[in-house]
């Protein structure tokens, strides 16, 4: 069966399903999805992230190792995560376990492991994975980037904090954010699997029934900065990390999105083939690999990209980025490269849509952009149809991609 949107009327508030039945496998898998409630939406620079580990942490009755003992004897997965936007739980279970695998989830909503031995575990993990990252150069490589992008505004600071905002974290802070970011009123089910409509539908409500109304607000839009700045790290190493980004003036619901996902396949996107590899890797050999994307979300659009290369050949390698960008921006692309993009993006269409993970995915994605499900589809046949003189249009409509701001560890 294909994916369809349902809803279930909890305390007043409808909540919207993504469900799909599918028999193929005994298996059931359940997302909640808290829009507005990831790390955009802390007070804190990597509250959202710390709270959703202590979410994976057990319940106060069972404690962490108790909770795990009880997922692990009847083979359920249960745990929670967070990203820029959003705070997301997840449940997957054999058929014949899912409804245990909704009782224990119920259990944790209603006792969550807020005791100070259970805080004090995930702030060391996470400062221990921090300190290690000091020494990740393409971790401070792309955090520089962000830094220097988002300057001023909470896009600036990493989705998993700094150390000293880890450390000076309460259980109250965190208590507070799961109360007011977690919540009926701005929860997205998604569920599917060899499970009934009505069996679905009745294990949200369940659960749904257990959530306070959350009284979230989506912040308004946030575009990167144009102001061509340069970032330089130095540290101990070989190669030159070079991170690279500018605004990108596509708003997500844009009817032209199918336009850029073929122009950034072209620039940066496909590998072998792309620009950026073509000229950065194969014509001159300064880099193993480079890349660059346009990344767009309900929050913010911008292109972004990287490469390492050696130490000598920085400043060429830097250059060149910005050489390739501006051919692309002034001349557009070729009719081969166009066709090549749309053979690739159509053809592998199939390999995007086979697991049923993938295809909730995919719906909770298009539900989450305000699009109608099966809108994948319908941007295919877009793309199968685009003119070059249109994509090209498009490309050169978007100078300000040449505003390119760069992050780099080098060693001095």
């Amino acid at each position: 069966m294909s994916e369809e949107i349902q809803k279930v009327t909890v305390a007043g508030t409808e909540v919207p399903i993504i469900f799909e039945k599918s028999g193929f496998l005994p298996i059931v898998s359940m997302q909640i999805v808290f829009r507005n409630s990831g790390a955009l939406y802390a007070d804190k620079p990597g509250l959202a992230d710390i709270s959703a580990k202590l979410l994976s942490e057990g319940t106060g009755k069972d404690g962490s190792v108790g909770f795990a003992t009880k997922l692990e004897r009847h083979a359920i997965g249960l745990s929670a995560s967070a990203s820029t936007e959003t705070l997301t739980i997840s449940l997957s279970a054999l058929k014949s376990e899912f409804p245990k695998g909704v009782e224990l989830l119920k259990e944790l909503l209603r006792d969550p492991n807020y005791t100070k031995e259970a805080v004090d575990h995930v702030k060391r993990q996470k400062i221990g994975w921090l300190t290690q990252q000091k020494s990740n150069f393409d971790y401070v490589a792309s955090t520089g980037l962000k830094e220097t992008l988002f300057q001023a505004t909470p896009l600036a600071v990493p989705n998993d904090g700094t150390i000293e905002s880890i450390e000076s974290m309460t259980l109250e802070e965190i208590k507070g954010f799961v109360a007011s970011h977690l919540g009926v009123t701005n929860a997205i089910v998604v569920i599917g699997g060899d499970i009934s409509s009505e069996d679905a539908q009745k294990s949200v409500a369940e659960v749904m029934a257990l959530l306070p109304h959350a009284d979230t607000q989506e912040t308004a839009p946030i575009r990167a900065f144009s102001g061509k700045q340069s970032k330089v790290t130095q540290g101990p190493t070989e190669q030159a990390y070079i991170y690279f980004g500018a605004p990108f003036d596509l708003p997500y619901n844009d009817p032209r999105q199918h336009i850029s996902k073929v122009a950034g396949y072209i620039l940066g996107g496909s590998g072998f083939g792309s620009r950026m590899m073509e000229e950065i890797r194969v014509k001159r050999g300064l880099a193993y690999s480079a890349y660059g994307h346009f990344v767009g979300n309900r929050v913010t659009s911008y292109f972004t990209g990287y490469l390492q290369t050696k130490l000598e050949n920085e400043q060429e390698a830097k250059a060149l980025v910005r050489s390739v960008v501006e051919e692309f921006v002034k001349n557009g692309v070729t009719q081969k490269e166009l066709q090549s993009a749309k053979e690739f993006l159509v053809g592998s269409e199939p390999l995007r849509n086979e697991t049923l993970q993938q295809r909730l995915d995919r719906a909770l994605s298009e539900y989450y952009y305000d699009r109608p499900l099966g809108y994948s589809k319908a941007e295919l046949a877009k793309i199968e149809a685009l003119k070059l003189g249109e994509l090209n249009r498009f490309i050169k409509a978007h100078p300000e991609i040449l505003d390119l701001s760069f992050s780099i560890v080098t060693k001095k």
